[in-house]
């Protein structure tokens, strides 16, 4: 029996959908996430090591007009959290995305979303406690502890947090955001009164003769801000976390399209405004990638302990990824085992509700990465971290063929669709879809890493699709059941 079938009959009990989850994975789950929490997440998934320590690299090579790539990605990565949110509102699931692929892509699509999504978070993972090592080897005292211990404690504290309960998560992620935003603000006040007074910043006066004395807005000319592009869209990782809360919270109608709307207006202020401070208090050539643009910035004043402050920032920022990591997956996996596409035991819930098996397996991979950071801590983080990019932009356009789909779907009459639109579907999701894959195929000139990375997307297909002919069968299984359910 097809998945589409299945779907079919889903749609035609719609009115039965209080009665039964439209996604089995969606049964079982606590309300427990507050709108504080969610529109917290909302601003955690916007802000990240990212920005606080990978704008400096680019500031670099880019120069201001790194600013204009922060912005046009912001757009596009906005247009997919506008279409998840749509999605969302028309059912909210806590598989998310890989749900609404299942609805509108069948289950194939489902399987290629929910281990891409994966690939993503998994190897992000490894990323988060590789950076957290090397953060906390910033202090004297940690100095002497090996690299791969510290990686390992950092999972097992993040792991611990996850398993008790999703309303721990949720404040854990509150105060993460709290302290991110905080810190942005306070360095904006601080950018905005050198800019105010003048006040000279490692010997330069700081203004727009900074840029324009230091090779115009484009420095280096048009290439480095191309090939920054794809590090900018994985700066942005973490957006569609929204989508998998609202699983989770008493009133998603009223709390995502308050926390998709604000995502804008946040990129806008913490990423665009940031970085046009940065480009106007010091030139690009003053920044580097092995140090946060906002300690450059900072010593340079001689404020005390600046690195030290931004530090503990930074290791906040990914402690945060990490933890939202295992969040995410936990919920996605439970998803696709109730569908027969993943392990039965990542389907299985504590008396806290927590899917822990899929948080579980996400965290043996990781634990792979404890293993990267003994055997080549130099280049840990460099190799996991353009593995993940290839996850995070098939997932965005997993996301935007589900909402052509969607829509598609509405204009015949099959659906409704809520108030709260993406506008000017279909040209928007297209266009979306066109710039992400461009992302991709930009990582064609960088030869040292980005070319090795898409080497990778035939060795991953083949992956997929030797595992999508093993758990087929299953998949089928557990399709029929669910109509005779809905046929009953």
């Amino acid at each position: 029996m097809s998945k589409d079938a299945v779907n079919t009959a889903a749609a035609a009990s719609r009115s039965d959908a209080a009665q039964v989850p439209a996604d089995a994975g969606d049964a079982g789950y606590s309300k427990d996430l507050k709108p504080r929490h969610v529109n917290m997440i909302a601003i955690g998934g916007a802000i990240g090591t990212g920005l606080f320590l990978g704008a400096g690299g680019r500031l670099h090579n880019a120069g201001p007009a790194l600013a204009i790539a922060y912005l046009v990605c912001g757009v596009f990565a906005f247009f997919v959290v506008k279409a998840l949110g749509e999605l969302v509102l028309y059912r909210p699931s806590s598989g998310s995305f890989v749900s609404y692929a299942r609805e509108f892509l069948g289950e194939k699509g489902a399987y290629v979303a929910g281990w891409m999504y994966f690939l993503n978070w998994s190897t992000t993972g490894i990323a988060d406690i590789t950076a957290i090592a090397l953060y906390t080897h910033y202090w004297s005292l940690f100095t002497d502890i090996p690299q791969w211990v510290l990686a390992l404690i950092a999972l097992a504290v993040v792991l611990a947090v996850n398993l008790i309960s999703v309303k721990i998560f949720g404040e854990m992620e509150f105060w993460f955001s709290i302290i991110k935003v905080a810190t942005l603000v306070g360095f904006m006040f601080i950018g905005i009164f050198l800019l105010a007074t003048q006040h000279k910043v490692g010997g330069q006066t700081p203004g727009m003769s900074v840029i324009t004395e230091n090779g115009g807005v484009f420095p280096n000319g048009l290439m480095p801000v191309v090939l920054v592009m794809q590090g900018v869209i994985f700066a942005y990782a973490a957006l569609e976390l929204v989508g998998v809360a609202a699983g989770e919270t008493a009133e998603p109608e009223k709390v995502v399209p308050r926390a998709v709307n604000s995502i804008m207006w946040r990129v806008g202020l913490f990423y665009v405004g940031s970085v046009v401070l940065l480009a106007l208090l010091l030139p690009g050539s003053a920044y580097s990638g092995d140090q946060s643009p906002f300690v450059t910035v900072l010593s340079k004043i001689g404020v005390p302990a600046a690195g030290d402050v931004m530090n503990l920032v930074v290791l906040t920022a990914a402690m945060s990824s990490l933890n939202s990591g295992l969040y995410s997956t936990g919920r996605i996996l439970r998803s696709m085992a109730m569908a027969g596409s993943a392990p039965k035991f990542t389907a299985r819930m504590n008396r806290s509700q927590v899917p822990y098996g899929g948080i579980l397996l996400t965290c043996a991979v990781c634990v792979l990465g404890v293993g990267l950071n003994y055997l080549v801590p130099a280049q840990a983080f460099e190799i996991v971290l353009n593995v993940a990019s290839l996850g995070i932009i098939s997932t965005w356009v997993i996301i935007m063929v589900c909402h052509l789909v969607f829509v598609r779907r509405a204009k015949a009459g099959l659906l409704d669709r809520p108030t709260f639109r993406l506008p000017g579907s279909p040209f928007t999701e297209i266009t979306t879809i066109v710039f992400l894959l461009a992302c991709l195929g930009m990582m064609w000139n960088d030869p040292e890493v980005g070319r090795k990375t898409l080497l990778l997307v035939p060795v991953i297909a083949v992956m997929l699709i030797a595992g999508w002919f093993g758990i087929r069968r299953r998949v089928s299984a557990t399709a029929d059941q669910e109509l005779s359910q809905f046929t009953k």
